[in-house]
């Protein structure tokens, strides 16, 4: 399930952009999951159970080398119900809580930022990073049974394919300008969570149904500052798998 309970009907996948990353690979070759990363979001929570969170930027010129804090800390809304282990960049566990779809939990882990998406035409608002601009036909599918769960599809292309999807051009604000965060991505598991952004925050602040929203200046400087180049990884974690992780991830 994505973000906001938006229903919309089928479509087919926009080949480019199917998200990408590959579970575990960086991590099932002992290096952990920022190994290549030169640009690092960090989002943490207090608790599994948080709906909310502190997100901060960082960035190294080595990836061997220290990371150094890019920008204040801001404040982020997660899902209703909280944090759940997803399926990215980190060698996934087996223990609860598992995301799913449509538990209402934002994923866990580490996961990498592909690309972003908006409202406006052209990407001049994340100019280092690929770029989607949303038109009203634009769906992100949540269909388990779909073969194109968890994809973005242009309903423009071809006949109906799943019962399920979330249209991507709304009539509010929240999609105006949002990065795509690769979960559940290669392989695709049916049922562990689809559609993942982080995206604008509703007004007033509240928890999501799965993704990570901040307020609009905070995501413009964010889709500002990150470059496809330096590789950049979301690292999103309660507070104790934070500390726990701080060395086997390399974390600041």
């Amino acid at each position: 399930m994505a973000c906001f309970l938006s229903r919309f009907v089928p479509a087919l996948v926009l080949g480019a952009l199917a998200f990408l990353g590959q579970p575990g690979a960086a991590s099932s070759a002992g290096l952990g999951p920022t190994a290549e990363a030169g640009q690092l979001v960090l989002v943490l929570a207090d608790s599994w159970n948080a709906t909310t969170g502190s997100l901060t930027r960082f960035e190294r010129i080595d990836p061997q080398g220290p990371w150094k804090q890019a920008g204040a800390t801001v404040a982020v809304q997660l899902g209703r119900k909280g944090l759940a282990w997803g399926r990215g960049l980190h060698v996934a566990p087996h223990q609860e809580p598992l995301k799913r779809e449509g538990d209402g939990r934002a994923p866990a882990g580490a996961f990498a930022l592909s690309r972003a998406f908006g409202y406006a035409q052209t990407g001049q608002a994340a100019p280092h990073l690929p770029y989607l601009a949303l038109t009203p036909t634009v769906e992100c599918v949540d269909d388990e049974a779909s073969s194109s769960y968890n994809k973005m599809v242009d309903n423009r292309t071809v006949a109906r394919a799943w019962t399920s999807s979330e249209a991507m051009r709304r009539n509010d604000e929240l999609y105006r300008l949002g990065l795509m965060v690769d979960h559940n991505a290669s392989p695709v598991q049916p049922g562990a969570g689809s559609c993942i952004f982080l995206h604008i925050q509703r007004t007033p602040p509240a928890p999501t149904a799965g993704c990570t929203a901040m307020a609009p200046a905070d995501i413009e400087a964010l889709a500002g500052w990150l470059d496809q180049w330096k590789k950049p990884v979301l690292v999103q974690l309660p507070k104790p798998e934070f500390e726990r992780l701080r060395g086997p991830w390399n974390l600041p």
